[in-house]
């Protein structure tokens, strides 16, 4: 029997020019490789950490009052934390490691350097005068400590009018927030520009080495299997047997030292990690069925090479570029620290850690910041480059 009401919507009608959609049940590729992205949290508090590194790097410099390289003579290895004294209602004193005065604010910012009025060696002590007091640091008990090497011996005693005073209270450095070094340079300012030029060198030597490598492990893998490919990774094999550190040494020699050298340097050691990579993809590639049907239409090699090959294996590219750059930022630290980096006056981050390094007992901090500052680096450019590496995955949860 006929039925005019049919009321389910399989057999509704459709409108003659109305467009039917035919879109697929799950969403584009890289939409799904940005929704898998997003879940990950280390991978987004990575992508956060290392935008505030780059914004604090560009802009931090330009809007401190401080140069990252002019030298205070007077305010060398000040930390970031002042225990202070108080002397009266208005006046503070911070005593310096290296036993004299510095007047500072009740809420941390430093003010001037007292000179001492009477300096006695023999007897170990330094007197300064602030208003109507006297105030003295008497060191005579380092030589009895050094003696003993008991833990915990007291070195010092600060006296005010004669008698001893504790530190009231400790403090932020407000005027050097993380302190100064051994020339009396900001170190936070010195952190920013060396964060700039640490991350500049290794973005433009993993642009380098991934231009490189893409090209030459894509003809590599076009060519997979015949002599050309044989010839070419046995080429790549040759340069990954090369220490990065000679390198660098005769590039000295024949370039000079600075920055360009260091990125050259970098660009032609490194770039034989992407190489074996985008090669292995271009061999699983090059006999799929789009392969198959741009030489049908007469494409020809390096057509389909760049308009093919090359964008269907983005993903795998991408991720590596990612993985690259904490290992570039690493080796441009390493080298720096050795003494064939970046030179004075400019700082990287490996510079600033050989700076600290030899003052490391008496002032940890100036080591501390910049290895802190590089940990962060590379820890978040590695929590990025799982995170994609598990979105890219075809097989991953979806």
């Amino acid at each position: 029997m006929h039925n005019d009401n049919i009321s389910d919507p399989r057999w509704e009608s459709v409108e003659k020019d109305k467009p039917v959609s035919l879109s697929p049940a799950y969403p584009s590729y890289w939409k799904e490789v940005f929704r898998k992205f997003r879940g990950n949290r280390l991978s987004v508090l990575g992508v956060i950490c290392i935008l505030l590194m780059t914004v604090a790097a560009i802009l931090g410099p330009f809007l401190s009052s401080h140069s990252y390289e002019k030298m205070e003579l007077d305010f060398t290895n000040i930390p970031p934390l002042l225990d202070i004294y108080q002397i009266d209602e208005d006046t503070y004193l911070y005593m310096h490691p290296d036993y004299y005065f510095l007047q500072v604010t009740e809420d941390g910012e430093i003010l001037e350097r007292l000179k001492p009025v009477e300096n006695d060696m023999t007897a170990r002590t330094r007197t300064f005068e602030s208003g109507t007091h006297t105030i003295t640091i008497d060191y005579s008990f380092l030589a009895k400590a050094r003696q003993e090497e008991t833990e915990h011996q007291k070195i010092f005693e600060v006296l005010l009018d004669g008698e001893e005073i504790q530190p009231c209270k400790r403090v932020w450095n407000k005027t050097y927030l993380l302190g100064t070094d051994g020339l009396g340079r900001d170190i936070l300012v010195r952190t920013l520009d060396g964060a700039r030029i640490s991350l500049t060198i290794a973005m433009f030597a993993t642009l380098i080495n991934s231009f490189i490598g893409i090209f030459y492990g894509g003809i590599a893998g076009y060519c997979g299997g015949g002599r050309i490919d044989n010839f070419m990774m046995r080429v790549v094999d040759t340069i990954s047997t090369i220490p990065m550190t000679l390198i660098v040494i005769m590039l000295m020699v024949v370039v000079g030292p600075g920055v360009k050298t260091i990125i050259l340097a970098m660009g032609i050691a490194n770039w034989a990690t992407m190489a074996r990579i985008v090669r292995g993809q271009i061999l699983s590639l090059k006999e799929r069925e789009f392969v198959l049907a741009a030489k049908a239409a007469n494409a020809g090699g390096l057509r389909i090479l760049i308009h093919h090959l090359i964008p269907n294996s983005s993903a795998s590219i991408i991720v590596c570029m990612t993985m690259m750059v904490p290992s570039a930022i690493f080796t441009e630290s390493f080298l720096s620290f050795i003494g064939l980096g970046v030179s004075a006056p400019s700082a990287s981050w490996g510079t600033l850690v050989n700076e600290g390094l030899a003052g490391f007992r008496s002032f940890p901090y100036q080591l501390l910041i910049p290895s802190i500052a590089i940990c962060i680096t590379i820890l978040s450019l590695n929590f990025i480059g799982n995170g994609l590496r598990s979105a890219v995955d075809p097989y991953g949860e979806r």
